[in-house]
């Protein structure tokens, strides 16, 4: 059965998708931009505030479905630039110290609204 996660303390969705559904036990969390829910902008800074924005918007919807960091299984990291990954990989670790999830990271040509990061999620009870 599919289940529509939606947490207000993150920003909704800028098209037609949800911001996640649960299926049999399993959270697939949309990419994640780093919008301020409270301002419904990107927050200021670099590639490391992007991130942290990113992660906290994942945080807000995996609290949403009564899951939390330990229950991710799978990231996926879309960056603007590869030369993001150090600065975006020194946040990630802030959020996933041991049992890391698998992850992959690409550059991408661009991002939605000129973002510099955008991350998906996999989570698991």
């Amino acid at each position: 059965m599919k289940k529509v996660i939606n947490s207000p303390k993150a920003p909704k969705a800028i098209g037609p998708y949800s911001q996640a559904i649960e299926a049999n036990g399993t959270l697939y969390i949309s990419g994640q931009l780093p919008i301020d829910v409270n301002t419904g902008k990107f927050v200021e800074g670099g590639v490391k505030e992007q991130t942290e924005q990113c992660l906290k918007n994942i945080g807000y919807i995996l609290e949403e479905a009564g899951y939390t960091f330990d229950n991710v299984v799978k990231s996926t990291c879309l960056l603007g630039d590869m030369s993001y990954f150090a600065d975006m990989n020194e946040i990630y670790a802030k959020y996933y110290k041991t049992d890391c999830p698998a992850r992959a990271a690409f550059a991408v040509k661009a991002l939605p609204m000129g973002a510099m990061v955008e991350i998906e999620t996999i989570a698991v009870k």
